[in-house]
């Protein structure tokens, strides 16, 4: 399969009739776990490069984007694990998410670089991981390898592990400051 021929729509309408119905663009599939493993069993199958990664994606901007491009380039499929809405309260505090996960999976899932999403409520997506089994496994930032949850199932099955930098200035805390120093400023 070809990075630039990706269409995911094709591929679910493949997978399950539940999903026939869904294959309008903008339509959101909430995956559960177990057929989010069923799918990418069938990538694997299909000789596909499965690409994982993970995040809040709270509030999507031009970093995600750029990161999002970046990894799926690695690979034929992307698949993102994305915490639920407790495990984001858990990491990023009250007030957080500022959108639900069906909200986020729907925005991500809009996106042309990103092939399936699939919601974990975990602290880490360790088992997710080791659910999916996916050939490269990816993270943003100035993290060591050594450091990445999930990079041991990986590199147990020949897998690669990467590290893409985040992009300079953007996250979702400096939007959020920036809307509320906006706000005083009326």
């Amino acid at each position: 399969s070809q990075h630039g021929h990706r269409n995911k729509f094709l591929s679910y309408s493949c997978y399950k009739k539940r999903i026939l119905s869904c294959v309008r663009i903008g339509t959101n599939v909430m995956l559960t776990r177990i057929e989010a493993a069923e799918l990418v069993s069938t990538w694997h199958s299909a000789g596909d490069k499965v690409v994982f990664t993970n995040g809040c994606f709270d509030l999507l901007h031009r970093g995600h984007i750029e990161y999002l491009q970046s990894a799926a380039a690695l690979g034929d499929k992307l698949i993102i694990g994305l915490n639920s809405d407790n495990s984001v309260k858990k990491l990023k505090g009250n007030g957080r998410p500022l959108q639900s996960a069906v909200d986020r999976t729907a925005i991500l899932q809009a996106l042309a670089v990103v092939d399936a999403v699939v919601v974990f409520d975990e602290e880490t997506p360790a088992e997710l991981i080791a659910e999916l089994q996916p050939d490269v496994l990816v993270k943003g930032g100035d993290y060591q390898e050594e450091d990445i949850v999930g990079r041991e199932t990986v590199l147990a099955k020949g897998g690669e592990i990467k590290i893409i930098p985040y992009v300079e200035g953007t996250s979702t805390s400096n939007i959020i400051s920036s809307i509320l120093a906006s706000k005083s400023l009326d």
